[in-house]
């Protein structure tokens, strides 16, 4: 049940994205996508592979190690995506030389 959960808040953070990105700017699309890997889907997709792995082994601490250790780099990658979205400067429009 808490995987499916897991599951469906996963997918749901994805959809989000893709609506909320849709037609804007890349500085916009960035920032955009950094919160959702940071908010929705670096705890709940590491939960998912963590437990995933740890009934595979048939040993909890190693899906908590798994577990951790994706958070960690999910929520990085989703930190480094903000960041870029947050000081990309913007092209100035072609035809401005007045």
């Amino acid at each position: 049940m808490a995987m499916g959960v897991a599951f469906f808040i996963s997918v749901m953070a994805l959809i989000f994205g893709f609506y909320l990105s849709k037609g804007h700017s890349v500085k916009r699309k960035l920032i955009t996508w950094g919160i959702v890997f940071m908010a929705g889907l670096a705890p709940f997709f590491s939960f998912l592979c963590g437990i995933a792995f740890g009934i595979r082994v048939g040993d909890g601490f190693a899906g908590g190690a798994v577990m951790v250790m994706l958070f960690v780099l999910f929520f990085l990658i989703g930190l480094i995506l903000t960041a870029f979205g947050i000081f990309k400067k913007r092209k100035p429009p072609l035809n401005s030389h007045t």
